[in-house]
């Protein structure tokens, strides 16, 4: 443990941080499952768009890399074109 004041401060804010991006990680890996899963339905557009959706505030808020968020949309929507 820390003996700094600082450095305290710090493990407890880095601790909640790393919590909020593990619900966000959570939730955008199920927004993704569920238009995967969803493609060639009638809900399908919809669960692709909140997927996309939840892809671009995870990438705005920097919780994945630009990078990985435009990949991630790229494999959705080719995934969803040859269905």
């Amino acid at each position: 443990m820390a003996n700094i004041k600082s450095q305290k401060k710090r493990i407890l804010t880095n601790a909640k941080a790393a919590d909020r991006n593990k619900a966000v990680k959570s939730e955008l890996r199920t927004r993704v499952r569920n238009a995967q899963t969803s493609v060639g339905t009638p809900e399908g557009e919809d669960n692709l768009r909140l997927a996309i959706k939840r892809i671009d505030m995870a990438a705005a808020k920097g919780i994945i890399h630009p990078n990985s968020a435009a990949r991630r949309k790229s494999r959705l929507m080719r995934q969803l074109k040859s269905a």
